[in-house]
């Protein structure tokens, strides 16, 4: 009787396991993000949210019609960010910053970020580019 309740606890236990590794795996897929990359040019920064799960960069850009859209991209999570070079105050809001991300497949002005390019050259790349911030403006292409 004790080994049979043992051999549930265990089956219950892997499906539990399984369960939570499956739900952050799918919070973590990349499906709703386009393959192309999208650049935004002449970007300002409006709100920076250093915060988890992930760090988020919303600014205003205008598009090809001259109207101004509000677009919102997340990067990596502040500890990942933190270890390339990221801090809460490396973005301000008023930047003007170019801005590389994986548009959403909707089509919304929403995306995951790839990296931001600062006035001065400066470089912040998302943790899973593996990069920190670079000062050399011209290497290392988004693409």
């Amino acid at each position: 009787m004790v080994r049979r309740h043992m051999a549930a606890s265990a089956v219950l236990v892997a499906f539990g396991v399984l369960g939570v590794c499956g739900a952050a795996w799918a919070h973590h897929g990349s499906s709703a993000y386009a393959d192309k990359l999208t650049i935004l040019k002449d970007a300002t920064v409006t709100t920076f949210q250093w915060a988890n799960p992930h760090t988020i960069v919303m600014f205003d850009v205008k598009d090809d019609k001259g109207q101004i859209v509000h677009w919102a991209a997340e990067a990596g999570s502040p500890s990942a960010l933190s270890l390339i070079g990221w801090s809460k105050s490396a973005i301000q809001p008023g930047d003007t910053i170019t801005v590389y991300v994986f548009r959403a497949k909707s089509d919304s002005p929403v995306g995951r970020l790839n990296k931001i390019v600062m006035a001065d050259g400066t470089e912040y790349r998302d943790s899973q580019l593996g990069n920190g911030p670079r000062g050399d403006s011209g290497q290392g292409s988004a693409q």
